[in-house]
């Protein structure tokens, strides 16, 4: 492959099927992923989590902390600190229940899957160690949905902390999947006295890494990503601080990015409105090239 990029084996058949009208599009589940920063003599690294060889999708790729939107966390009005849930509703395009599950899915799947929690006993502090048994314990009982995020913020006395956030960009899973996801991209700076720790099941490595430097690791066909990780990378790649990172998100553009794929001449051409570079054209029963 001449770079990264990581395409599951059957979209072609999927694509074509699609264009038959054999499958029906399923509907998105939402999600939210986090972009996690830390600032160093060089520019922020973020952290990223390498997918286990082993897994049926995008095994071996390299991703952010994230995942799906637990129901549990809709309706449940948990300890906020930060933005209103009226204005994160109006942010990210939904109502305020659904506001406050994906902001909660953000903020859980960063403490699920690297250790990090944004979330304190007041509204402008964090905890400072999560690592000891009873913090693992919890994160365990989240990681298996024995528990939910908003009894786990009640139990522990915390205020979510929405302010640690911002909202970046929102990718939907093409209608060709089998599995599709309307995932929300958030930025977030490693909070003062937190350290990151390798302990995704799906994980099987992780890494603090410059975007740029992720990104040339990309292009030279180093490191394999999906299409919204790097594409998120090389948007990180201006910013000097964590902080710039974060006041740049207030403003950001989030119109969903949606593939199409389409039949033009014998051939299907798969493409991302405003991402040029993940287009592919894709001769009758073959495989992305």
């Amino acid at each position: 492959m001449a770079n990264g990029q990581w395409f599951p084996p059957d979209w072609p058949d999927r694509i074509r099927a699609l264009a038959d009208g054999t499958i029906t599009p399923v509907v998105p589940r939402r999600a939210a992923t986090v972009m996690l920063l830390r600032d160093n003599g060089a520019g922020p690294a973020v952290h990223m989590l390498r997918r286990r060889a082993s897994m049926a999708f995008a095994g071996g790729a390299y991703a952010y902390p994230g995942g799906g939107v637990d129901p549990r966390d809709d309706d449940h009005q948990v300890r906020w600190a930060g933005p209103t849930r009226a204005w994160w509703a109006d942010r990210l395009g939904v109502d305020e229940n659904a506001a406050q599950s994906i902001v909660c899915a953000a903020v859980r799947e960063t403490y699920e899957e690297s250790g990090v929690l944004l979330a304190g006993p007041t509204p402008d502090s964090v905890v400072g160690d999560t690592t000891g048994p009873d913090w693992e314990a919890d994160r365990a009982a989240l990681v298996a949905r024995e528990l939910s995020f908003a009894e786990f913020l009640d139990r522990r006395g915390l205020a979510l902390r929405s302010d640690l956030l911002g909202a970046w960009t929102r990718w939907i899973t093409p209608e060709f999947e089998p599995r599709r996801y309307d995932t929300w991209f958030f930025v977030a700076a490693l909070p003062q006295g937190q350290r990151t720790r390798n302990v995704s099941t799906e994980a099987d490595r992780t890494v603090w890494i410059r975007p740029k430097d992720a990104a040339a690791s990309y292009d030279r066909g180093e490191l394999l990503m999906m299409p919204p990780t790097i594409a998120t990378l090389r948007q990180l790649i201006p910013y000097a601080t964590a902080a710039e990172a974060l006041v740049a998100a207030r403003t950001r553009d989030l119109t969903p990015v949606l593939a199409s794929a389409r039949l033009v001449d014998g051939e299907i051409v798969l493409s991302w409105p405003g991402h040029e570079e993940f287009t592919k054209h894709i001769p009758t029963g073959t495989a992305p090239a």
